[in-house]
């Protein structure tokens, strides 16, 4: 399975008559964006705004980012089971709109979405104040229930990020740089790179129920047992956030496609490791469910007969047992992991780190502590509402003070301590 990115540099973002990619500006047409986005009884209103970097503006409650990607050439389209039909993707070619982002924003979890800040000490942190951001907010119809608010942001996100990607294919422009993905069949896979590790992904998504939710070509991922899936796949959007989850840890759709883990483990192909595939599985809320898909996951390492893993996590707490379950069977069965997380440490650092332990992850890698404090000064603009900060995750009561700035743990930051790495945010020790 091959897959060529097609990437489009976007340099500027400004308001047009209609919707165009010109010579690296996206030009956003309010009108065309919202009628394409209309229709869904679901949402009493959209609008749509613009944050570009260094601006004096804050974003909240953030819900999704979203990179825009449509298909230029190959089977199916991006966002199966939502935007496209739910044939494979994965191969061909696909348009990327790489340096834009479409933010959805609204109250639908209030304590459990988050803060982007394009500037000032926020921004440090989070990075999608890097980003050229189209901004939606959406005003739910009357009495709609949380799920249903919840779908309607979900999949207008997606279909404004696959609307602004074709308009830069209608404009036939050269890509700024186009890079390729390819993985042989795992019949020529096991026998590639003789004397390297074999190594394979473990693919932690976040699957526990009441809008802490993730997607599988439109399927909820806790639907399924754990199963394994090409690294291409993820980069053409088979893997969707549906979560409404501390900001800081939430694996956004944009993350996913962009999935730090799975570039690396590509970079280092036939280098020092032979790089197998992913494994995805969930993390649940009943000890069953988490023996079930910690067995079966490890079961299919050890069926593959790698010799390394790299599990990666999405959230704290409960799904901590999920991540310790996978690392502790593994390792029975012969399998060196390596785990990455983030740490709710308190915020003075000296609290344990996780919710569960055990002597074999003795390989960790974090991103950080997510209850550290950060004052965030006030902005000359906002974008959505900011009447949850007092109560978002990483909140308190006083957390927005009257002159507009704002006093919360990082938790409260969109991407602030992403468990997938896509942070800025590290640790060692000496």
């Amino acid at each position: 399975m091959r897959l060529e990115l097609h990437e489009f540099h976007v340099k500027a973002l400004e308001w047009g008559e209609t919707t165009a990619f010109r010579d690296g500006t996206l030009y956003v047409s309010k009108e065309e964006l919202v009628a394409h986005l209309g229709g869904d009884e679901r949402l009493k209103s959209v609008d749509v705004d613009l944050a570009r970097p260094g601006e004096r503006v804050r974003i909240t409650p953030v819900k999704d980012v979203v990179e825009p990607r449509c298909k230029l050439e190959g089977p199916g389209e991006v966002f199966p089971g939502f935007v496209g039909d739910v044939e494979t993707v994965g191969s061909g070619a696909t348009l990327v709109l790489k340096g834009a982002a479409v933010v959805t924003c609204g109250r639908i979890v209030g304590f459990q979405e988050g803060i982007v800040d394009m500037s000032g000490p926020g921004a440090d942190y989070t990075p999608f104040s890097k980003t050229f951001n189209v901004v939606l907010v959406f005003e739910p119809a009357e009495g709609l229930e949380k799920h249903e608010y919840e779908s309607a942001c979900r999949i207008a996100g997606l279909k404004a990020a696959h609307f602004l990607a074709t308009k830069a294919k209608e404009a036939s422009a050269k890509a700024d740089q186009v890079r390729s993905f390819q993985l042989p069949p795992l019949r020529e896979a096991m026998s590639a790179h003789p004397g390297l590790p074999k190594v394979a992904y473990l693919y932690m998504l976040q699957t526990q129920g009441l809008l802490h939710d993730t997607y599988v070509y439109g399927v909820d991922a806790k639907r399924i047992i754990p199963t394994l899936i090409h690294p291409n796949e993820v980069m053409d959007g088979a893997i969707v956030s549906g979560n409404c989850v501390s900001a800081c840890d939430k694996n956004s759709t944009y993350v996913h496609l962009n999935n730090p883990v799975i570039q690396a483990l590509y970079d280092r192909h036939g280098v020092d490791l032979n790089f197998v595939g992913c494994i995805i599985t969930n993390e649940n809320v009943t000890l069953a469910d988490k023996k079930r898909s910690s067995s079966y996951a490890t079961k299919l390492a050890a069926m593959l007969g790698v010799d390394g893993l790299v599990i990666s996590e999405e959230g704290f707490g409960n799904p901590d047992t999920d991540l310790i379950m996978n690392c502790r069977k593994a390792e029975t069965l012969g399998i060196r992991t390596v785990l990455i997380t983030d740490e709710y440490a308190g915020r003075d650092g000296a609290s344990q780190s996780l919710a569960d332990a055990a002597k074999e992850a003795d390989a960790v890698v974090t991103a950080g502590n997510a209850n550290a404090m950060i004052v965030l000064p006030p902005m000359d603009r906002v974008i959505g509402f900011t009447e949850y900060v007092d109560v978002i995750a990483g909140g308190f009561a006083g957390s927005l003070r009257e002159d507009g700035s704002i006093e919360v743990e990082l938790q409260a930051i969109t991407g602030a301590t992403c468990e997938l790495g896509f942070n800025r945010l590290s640790a060692t020790t000496y």
